[in-house]
């Protein structure tokens, strides 16, 4: 038989008075094989994150945090790199106005800076919600001069250097701006997926 509800509205009032679940603080995926998942970073960093520490055989890999940034560490030798970078904001300053600061700051080439611009990220993973994704690609004169050297032989150069968007793998800045957190990241993902959790990186607010 067909369930009407208008037969018996009063049902309805305590679940819309219920109050709606806590989000779970879990990762969102499965962990490799070989690899668990850890939680890493705090106030200090202005960063939580989900991480795997990993070994495959004889071969150990982890992330840690070492002053402002997530690093990856493998243990048959390297240098560790970093994976995710975090940046404070200047007060009063947007998350758009301080990408764009960080992003000059950090690309030597100043010509090269001047003809890049802050866009939106276009993955092919939709952005956590309440996060924005931000990427720098060139602009009209900086895109004709590229076009005109024609295809390269290879992978070419990251046409806006090392913090614009790149060819061969996933970078971005992210900002969470609907939860209060007064930090910037910026988001190496790679080409495969990462030893973090890039659905759940936690910006944390300032503390009170």
């Amino acid at each position: 038989m067909k369930r009407t509800l208008l037969a018996a509205p009063f049902l309805l009032l305590p679940l819309a008075a219920a109050a709606a679940p806590a989000p779970k603080d879990a990762p969102s995926r499965a962990a490799e094989k070989g690899c668990v998942w850890e939680k890493l970073g705090g106030p200090a960093l202005g960063l939580e994150a989900w991480v795997q520490r990993c070994t495959f055989g004889s071969r150990k890999v982890d992330l840690f945090v070492r002053g402002n940034s997530v690093m990856i560490r493998y243990s048959d030798g390297g240098e560790p790199e970093p994976l995710i970078d975090v940046f404070e904001l200047k007060p009063t300053e947007t998350a758009e106005a301080g990408i764009a600061r960080i992003f000059a700051e950090r690309t030597i080439d100043k010509k090269l800076a001047a003809h890049c611009e802050l866009k939106p990220y276009e993955g092919d993973d939709p952005a956590p919600a309440g996060a924005k994704r931000y990427t720098f690609l060139p602009d009209a004169v900086l895109k004709k001069e590229i076009d005109a050297q024609g295809e390269p032989d290879g992978v070419p150069d990251p046409p806006c250097g090392d913090w614009g968007d790149a060819p061969d793998g996933i970078q971005y800045f992210e900002a969470q701006p609907t939860g209060g957190a007064r930090h910037v990241m910026f988001v190496r993902a790679g080409q495969d997926e990462p030893l973090f959790d890039e659905k759940t990186l936690r910006l944390l607010p300032p503390k009170p």
